[in-house]
C-alpha cells in the first residue's frame, strides 16, 4: 500500500481513538465505525490521496494562523484533518474527526453541509452554524467533483472569524478545482493504461509475427510471435531496423514511401539463418495524414499455401445446445483439444462429428495448421493408401508426372480427420498404426521414411468394439485411436435442444435463401420433438429447410394423423398441392439417407415398394 495514503490512515484512526466530549453544547453527530472506515478509505483511496498534498499546502499558506483543513466524502464523512495544533485540537474535541459526519442531518447547518445540499461553494461565518460551539469559526468550503459532475467530495478550510479573508474561499476553490483537475488525469491515465494492456494482449496473442518501426525502418514495438520467428531476443530486435531483417527493404521503403501497401514473400534474416516468409506492409498515418510509421504482418509461406485450401470453420461458439450433458460433453472436447493423443469420435450419422472435429482442432495450439478431414467409406479401396500416404512419380500406370503428396503430408503442423474409419480396408489398417505408432509415412513407390507431425482424429457411426469382436476392425488399432474417445448422443437424447437447432437453423437457412423464416406452431412443435429423428441434426436441418421452401410442415413425416387442411402456414400459396409437399418430401429424405431406399422407407414409414412407386411418379433422379 501507498505510504502516504498508509500514512493518513494510521492517523485518521489515531484521531479517532482520542474522542474527548468537552463542550455540552455539540450536536450529538454521526461517528462511523473503524471497520467502515476503513472501508471509505478503500473507496475514495484516490481522492484521499490526490487531495492529501492540496491539504498540505493550503495549511503552509496559512500557518501560523490557525487553520485545519477537512476532507469529506460525497455524504459528509471525514476522510482527513490536517492543520495547526491548537485549532485541530478544538475540532478533535468537539467530535470533528475521520469517521464523523459533516451533513446537515447530522450536525446542522456548516458550510460543507450547504456544499453537499447545493453543490456549490460556500463560506459560512459565527452564528450562520448550528451548532453553537462554532460560532467563533468561519468555514470556507467548496465541492469535488468526478468527470460527470456527480459530488463525491468536499473540501473545507476552517479558521477563527478574525482571520478568515474573502479570498480564503478562493483558495479553497482553486485546491478543490486541482483536485479535480488531477483526479481526471488519473482516471484518463487508468483507463488509458487498462486501454494498453487490452491492446498489447491482443497483440501478443496474434497468431502472426507483427512488428512496427518508423519509416527509416528504426523498430518500434513487435509482438511475441516476432521474437519466436526471428530468433531474437527482447532486447536485440529493439537494436535493430528493418533493411537487417527483410532483405527486400528497399522494394518495402519504396512502396511505402508512395503511400502503397506491400503483400509479397520476401526473405528474413534471423540469428538462425535465412528463409522465406510472407510479407504484409502497410503504412501508418498521424491525424495529418501524413505517413509516419509502417506496420509489417509476416506470416510462414506454408501456412499462407494452406490458409482457405485445408481450413477448419467451425469452432465451439457454433456448436448450438443447451442440455446439461451434451455441454458437459463440449467441455470435456475442450479440456482435450491440446492434447497430442488421438482423439475417437463416435456417434451416429448427423450428430455432428466433424463439427466437433473442426472445433477441437480450431481450440488446440494446431489452429494455424491446416485441417484436412478424409471419408474412408468414401473413397475406393485401390486408392485411398495413395490418398493417405502419396506416392512417387512412375508408382504406378497413371500416377501424376512428379507424384503427389498424400493428406498426412499435406497436415503437417496441423490436423488429420478420418471419418468413417470402419470403412477402412484391414490392409490399410496395418498400415495406419504403423503411422500412429511411428509418426512417419512412406510414399507409394518409394523406400524413403517421412516424418509427419500431425494430430489424428477418428470418427465412426459404428461401434468398433463390435466390429473388432465380428473381425472387421483390428483390435491393436481400435485401442490406438480410442485414447480420448468422445461420444456425441443422438439428437432424441437431446430433445430439449430440438426448440434452439430449429431457431439456429430457420433463421440461417431463410437468411441464405433469401426467404420468410416460418414460426412453427406449438402443436406442430410438439410433433416435431416427438419424432424420433434417425438422422439427427443433419435430417432437422433438412426438414427446416423445406419448411422454409413451402410453408408448410410434412404431417406424414411427423404423425399421419395431422389434418392436412392444417398444413400450410400461408393459404394464398397455390402451389402448396399435397403432392407438391410430398415430392420435396421424399427428395429431402433420399437426400438425409444418401439415397437408401431401405432407410428412407423405414424413416417415413412406409414399404420399399411403395417407395419405389413415389420416386418412378414424381420422377426423382437418384
Amino acid at each position: 500500500m501507498n505510504e502516504i495514503y498508509r500514512s493518513v490512515i494510521d492517523l485518521s484512526l489515531e484521531r479517532c481513538k482520542k474522542i474527548g466530549i468537552q463542550d455540552s453544547q455539540v450536536f450529538s453527530n454521526k461517528i462511523t465505525n473503524e471497520t467502515e472506515l476503513q472501508e471509505k478509505f478503500s473507496q475514495k483511496r484516490d481522492m484521499v490521496l490526490t487531495a492529501s498534498p492540496y491539504m498540505e499546502r493550503l495549511i503552509q499558506f496559512v500557518k501560523g494562523h490557525h487553520f485545519f483543513a477537512l476532507l469529506t466524502d460525497g455524504d459528509g464523512c471525514i476522510l482527513n484533518a490536517i492543520g495547526d495544533d491548537k485549532i485541530l485540537s478544538e475540532a478533535f474535541d468537539l467530535k470533528m474527526i475521520p469517521g464523523a459526519y459533516m451533513n446537515e442531518e447530522n450536525i446542522g447547518t456548516n458550510a460543507m453541509a450547504i456544499v453537499i445540499k447545493t453543490g456549490k461553494p460556500v463560506q459560512l461565518s459565527g452564528k450562520d452554524h448550528f451548532i453553537k460551539a462554532y460560532h467563533r469559526w468561519t468555514c470556507s468550503a467548496a465541492p469535488i467533483k468526478d468527470d460527470q459532475g456527480n459530488l463525491i467530495g468536499v473540501l473545507d478550510l476552517t479558521g477563527y472569524i478574525d482571520s478568515v479573508h474573502p479570498h480564503t474561499l478562493g483558495m479553497v476553490i482553486a485546491a478543490s478545482n486541482a483536485i479535480e483537475e488531477m483526479l481526471k488525469a488519473k482516471e484518463y491515465n487508468r483507463l488509458q493504461s487498462m486501454n494498453d494492456k487490452h491492446i498489447k494482449t491482443i497483440f501478443n496473442t496474434m497468431p502472426v509475427a507483427i512488428v512496427t518501426s518508423d519509416l527509416e525502418g528504426k523498430i518500434k514495438i513487435f509482438n511475441k510471435k516476432a521474437l519466436d520467428l526471428l530468433g531474437s531476443k527482447d532486447k536485440q530486435l529493439k537494436s535493430k531496423e528493418m533493411e537487417k531483417i527483410i532483405d527486400e527493404w528497399e522494394d518495402v521503403k519504396e512502396a511505402i514511401c508512395k503511400g502503397e501497401s506491400l503483400s509479397q514473400k520476401v526473405n528474413i534474416i534471423s540469428l538462425r539463418n535465412m528463409f522465406p516468409c510472407h510479407l504484409t506492409a502497410n503504412p501508418i498515418y498521424n491525424p495529418q495524414y501524413d505517413s509516419i510509421e509502417i506496420v509489417y504482418v509476416f506470416e510462414d509461406i506454408k501456412k499462407v499455401k494452406t490458409r482457405g485450401v485445408h481450413q477448419a470453420y467451425y469452432t465451439f461458439d457454433k456448436i448450438i445446445g443447451e442440455d446439461e450433458n451434451f455441454l458437459k460433453i463440449v467441455q470435456y472436447a475442450k479440456k482435450i483439444a491440446n492434447s497430442k493423443s488421438t482423439i475417437l469420435i463416435l456417434g451416429e450419422s448427423g450428430t455432428g462429428k466433424e463439427v466437433f472435429a473442426q472445433s477441437i482442432h480450431n481450440f488446440s495450439k494446431r489452429m494455424d495448421g491446416p485441417f484436412i478431414a478424409l471419408n474412408c467409406g468414401a473413397i475406393p479401396n485401390q486408392l485411398i493408401e495413395s490418398e493417405l500416404f502419396g506416392y512417387e512419380e512412375g508408382a504406378y500406370t497413371g500416377a501424376k508426372k512428379g507424384g503427389n503428396i498424400g493428406k498426412f503430408e499435406s497436415a503437417h503442423g496441423g490436423t488429420v480427420m478420418l471419418d468413417e474409419i470402419g470403412e477402412m480396408p484391414l490392409d490399410m489398417q496395418i498400415k495406419l498404426l504403423r503411422v500412429l505408432q511411428e509418426g512417419t509415412i512412406t510414399r507409394i513407390g518409394s523406400q524413403k521414411s517421412v516424418h509427419v507431425d500431425v494430430r489424428v482424429i477418428a470418427a465412426s457411426n459404428k461401434e468398433l468394439k463390435k466390429e473388432v469382436e465380428l473381425g472387421r476392425f483390428r483390435k491393436d488399432l481400435f485401442y490406438r485411436l480410442n485414447v480420448l474417445p468422445l461420444y456425441l448422443p443422438p439428437l432424441r437424447k437431446r430433445k430439449a435442444d430440438i426448440p434452439l437447432l430449429i431457431k439456429y437453423f430457420g433463421k440461417s437457412i431463410a437468411e441464405n435463401l433469401n426467404k420468410r423464416n416460418v414460426e412453427i406452431p406449438t402443436a406442430y412443435l410438439d410433433k416435431i420433438m416427438s419424432y424420433h429423428w434417425p438422422g439427427n441434426i443433419r435430417e432437422l436441418e433438412n426438414v427446416v429447410e423445406l419448411i422454409i421452401n413451402t410453408e408448410a410442415i410434412p404431417s406424414e413425416y411427423f404423425d399421419q394423423q395431422i389434418n392436412g387442411d392444417e398444413i400450410a402456414f400461408n393459404s394464398n400459396y397455390d402451389s402448396l398441392h399435397i403432392e407438391h409437399v410430398e415430392k420435396e418430401h421424399l427428395v429431402r429424405v433420399l437426400k438425409i439417407f444418401n439415397g437408401n431406399i431401405t432407410q428412407s422407407a423405414q424413416a417415413m414409414g412406409i414399404r420399399r415398394n411403395t417407395l419405389y412407386s413415389k420416386i418412378k411418379k414424381y420422377e426423382i433422379e437418384m
